[in-house]
């Protein structure tokens, strides 16, 4: 059975799976990346019409990456990457209209309880200022380093880590 969410103002909820990624999703993701970063990027002096799409083109790994398929839709992506001491979460976006009903928590707790199995820590970046953050913090990530542009943020493994939407 696919994970649910309930929608905004709505009964029913939002079905939702995970699908492994393929090469040709790599232009979909790009184009929702330059539309979710856009307003953070801005306020960061920081965007460039290519330069966002391209950063993703060239890290774009279909072997680690995860598309959020909503409703028979493709709603977002998140990549879990291996590295030495843990993971990174990066590449985690969802299409706006799906922002802030309760799906990027659902995906996020289904990523962590992956990763919490294989006792390894999770490490993202996320941009100075970003909505985002609060997502992360909620879900037992903290702040280990953060420069002018980026905050660097880690969760270790940990079944202790409450749930912040418990039922759901």
């Amino acid at each position: 059975m696919a994970p649910s969410v309930p929608p905004a103002g709505a009964g029913r909820p939002v079905e939702w799976v995970f699908r492994s990624a393929r090469s040709a999703d790599v232009e979909p993701i790009v184009e929702l990346r330059a539309v979710v970063m856009r307003p953070d990027l801005e306020r960061l002096g920081r965007y460039g019409e290519h330069r966002v799409r391209q950063r993703l083109r060239d890290a774009f790994s279909p072997r680690h990456t995860s598309v959020v398929v909503a409703e028979g839709t493709f709603a977002g992506c998140v990549a879990v990457r291996p590295a030495e001491d843990g993971r990174w979460l990066e590449h985690f976006y969802l299409v706006p209209a799906l922002q802030g009903r309760g799906l990027g928590s659902a995906v996020l707790r289904s990523v962590l309880r992956r990763t919490d199995a294989e006792g390894v820590p999770v490490r993202l970046n996320v941009l100075q200022g970003s909505a985002a953050r609060r997502l992360y913090e909620r879900h037992g990530f903290f702040v280990e380093a953060q420069d002018p542009v980026d905050v660097f943020m880690v969760r270790q493994a940990s079944a202790g880590v409450p749930d912040p939407d418990p039922g759901r």
